[in-house]
Parts: structure tokens; sequence; C-alpha cells
């Protein structure tokens, strides 16, 4: 007899393959051989790799790329526990990639941009694009590339057609979010004089702030990964002349000086920042966060009364980078964690809205310039229009580089 979760397990699986049967797309991957000459690889040596749509009719000449999120590897250890999945090593990627939310190539589920070039870029490197170690370490064969990989890729799109944007948008979920903040000036520096050219962050804007122990962990974590990637000389200068190199992982310390429009999409609950820079296991040895962390309902009030706090830590973090007439932002309530790429948040009739408007609609129009865009929700549990995550603690551990 099959038990419940067995059950759920496999109605799961028979919904989302009728989802993507109705919805969705699958792009074949195209691997970067040529990167392998220019030592622009994988951690595991193997060569970077992305999945492209082709634009069609009006859009043929607008890119879309979206960089993949996926954490960090802040040393040795942690590195090699990449190196041998889809997160270190191109082998290890699936072939093909469903394309939803942001990504779909239909007008009723991603109405401005389904007819771009659409281009989903693997992440294998651990710092976000920045590093660039020359050394291997013949025992580990680690490589730390990241900032080679983003400009062979780049390259490549160029060649591709890119050289003839008329309209480019570089973004991100999550690692990939702050990906596009921190490589955004130099993907507009890429693309012709007169294209219109546009970054967008999902889920990226990371804050500096201590954990529930007093302790500045993810200040320790971001500086170990700028240490051992060798980020220092790929983070933007207007930051490392000022700051050290670690504080410039930070979008709040970086943001402030990006020249090119930015867009920034996050929940004030992040769900993994609250699970990790907030609680992480490390500073909740008792586990006395566990339940909240999976699931917000379960959250004590004094837990509520903590991540208010943290909220109110993100708005100033916000705050912080002054007006700007060409930024935009969509700043949810939610607890939740990257809502672009997902149907459901990104684009239908029950998506999470702020004035009204859902995050595509938001993001479409900032970018075409018919609307700005600046909004910031009430306090939890305020706005009923957010998809909570609930976590299954078998399927999403609470390791900082997940």
């Amino acid at each position: 007899m099959v038990n419940g979760s067995v059950r759920q397990w496999i109605y799961s699986l028979l919904t989302m393959s009728m989802i993507f049967r109705n919805e969705g797309l699958f792009v074949n991957i195209t691997y970067l051989l040529s990167g392998v000459a220019k030592e622009a690889v994988c951690l595991d040596g193997s060569p970077p790799a992305y999945h492209h749509d082709k634009g069609f009719g009006t859009g043929v000449n607008s890119w879309l790329i979206q960089m993949e999120g996926g954490g960090w590897c802040n040393n040795v250890t942690t590195c090699l526990s990449r190196k041998n999945t889809r997160l270190g090593s191109s082998k290890q990627m699936v072939k093909q990639l469903a394309f939803s939310g942001i990504l779909s190539n239909k007008p009723q589920f991603n109405p401005d941009f389904y007819n771009w070039n659409r281009v989903k870029v693997r992440y294998c490197d651990g710092s976000s694009f920045t590093g660039d170690v020359q050394a291997v370490n013949p025992i580990t064969n680690l490589h730390f590339r990241g900032a080679r990989v983003f400009l062979a890729v780049m390259e490549d799109l160029l060649a591709k057609g890119m050289k003839n944007a008329e309209n480019a948008i570089l973004s991100g979920c999550s690692a990939g979010g702050l990906t596009s903040i921190l490589h955004c000036d130099s993907f507009k520096a890429l693309l012709p004089m007169g294209a219109k050219v546009k970054c967008f962050s999902d889920a990226g804007y990371f804050i500096n702030v201590k954990d529930i122990s007093g302790a500045p962990h993810i200040e320790e974590f971001f500086g170990d990964v700028v240490r051992l990637h060798g980020s220092a000389k790929n983070l933007p200068p207007s930051c490392t002349s000022r700051l050290k190199p670690n504080l410039c992982f930070f979008p709040q310390n970086v943001a402030q000086h990006v020249r090119t429009p930015l867009f920034l999409v996050n929940a004030a609950y992040d769900s993994w920042q609250i699970k990790n820079i907030l609680a992480p296991s490390v500073a909740d040895p008792r586990g006395v966060w566990r339940n909240c962390k999976l699931d917000i309902l379960r959250c004590s009030s004094r837990q509520l009364q903590t991540m208010q706090g943290f909220r109110l830590g993100f708005l100033r973090a916000l705050y912080a980078l002054g007006p700007s007439s060409s930024r935009g932002y969509f700043i949810n309530s939610c607890y939740a964690h990257c809502q672009t790429e997902v149907q459901e948040t990104w684009f239908r009739a029950d998506s999470p809205k702020l004035a009204n408007k859902t995050i595509a609609k938001a993001l479409g129009d900032w970018f075409f310039d018919k609307n700005p865009f600046q909004k910031i929700d009430c306090p939890y549990p305020c706005d009923k229009t957010c998809h909570n995550r609930v976590f299954d603690p078998n399927v999403h551990p609470f390791d900082i580089d997940m």
C-alpha cells in the first residue's frame, strides 16, 4: 500500500508534468567548449554552459540573460562538495532545462519578454561569477574562474547576435541576482551604445546583519568566498576603493553606485536569508528555529518579532541606497525566495501583487519606461497575495551553500 507521503510525491510529479505540458518549454544545453581554452571553466574544469531559446518576431534583437543561482562555496571543503554536482560541473547538468515564468515563450505567461532571446546561464563556479585564480591545486583540481566564465559566455552570446541588441536585461535569482548587481555596469559596457540596457535582481539583495547569536556570520562567510576565489579584483571598483573587498559582496554597499538602471525584487522576509543569515544552524545549535524556518506559520510570537526586526534591517539597507528615479523595486512581505522563474509568483491571476501589480507587470512597465515602480509592502502578515514557502526538511537542508 502506498503511504501518504509517496502519494503526495507522485501527485506533485504529475502536477508539474501537466504544468510543463501546458505552460513550459524545455531548452537544450549549449556547452561553451571554447571556454576551456580561455581557462573559463567550472569548479571541476569542465566547460561553462547555458540554455538559449531564440527570440522571434519583434523580440529578435532583444535579450534577457538570466544568471542561475545556487549559493556559494567558501572553502576547499564546501567547494569539493559542489565539484561533482550541477553547481560545480557542467557534466552533471541536465541536457534540457524547463523555461517558465520570466523565461516563458508564451505571451499569456510572460507578456513583455516572451519573444525575446531568453538565456539561462548555468552556475558552476560558486562565487557569483566573480572568481579568478590562475593556480590550480593538483590535489583538489578546483578551478576558481567565475569571472572568466561570465565574460566567455557573454562574448559567445555577442557573437550569436547580442552584439545587435536593441534591448537587454541582465537578471538572476539568489546568487544569480547578486551576479546581476555586481556585473550590471560591466554587462552594459559590452552592449551597443544605443541599446536600452537594464539589470534586474530577484532575491539577490543579501544584507549584512548579525545572526541571532550576535555573530557577523554572513560577513565572515562572504569574506571567505572573496578570499578563496580571488574575487576582489572583479568587484565594482566604486566599492572596493572605499571598503574592504568582502563588504563589496553586499549589494547595500554596491547598488548605490551602479550607473545602469536596476530593479530589485525581494521578499522582506526572504526565506533563504532568514534561514542562513538571521538564524543559521551554527547560531541555533538546539534547533529552536527549525520549525519556524520550515514554515512561517510555525514561528512563535518572539521569533516573528525577531523577523520583523530583520525586515526593518532590510529596509534600512535598501533606504541607504538613497533616492534614484531610475531604480525600481518590488519588496513584498512574503516568506519566499526567488519569485520570477516560477509561473505562480511571476504572472498569474493569483500571483503576489503590490499596488495591484504582479512582479511581471511592474518589471515590464519599469523596463519600457511606462511607469516607475518603487513599492514596499506592509509588514507580515498583512499581504494576502503572498505564496509563502513551506519547506520539506529532507529536501531543503539548512546549509549555507545551498
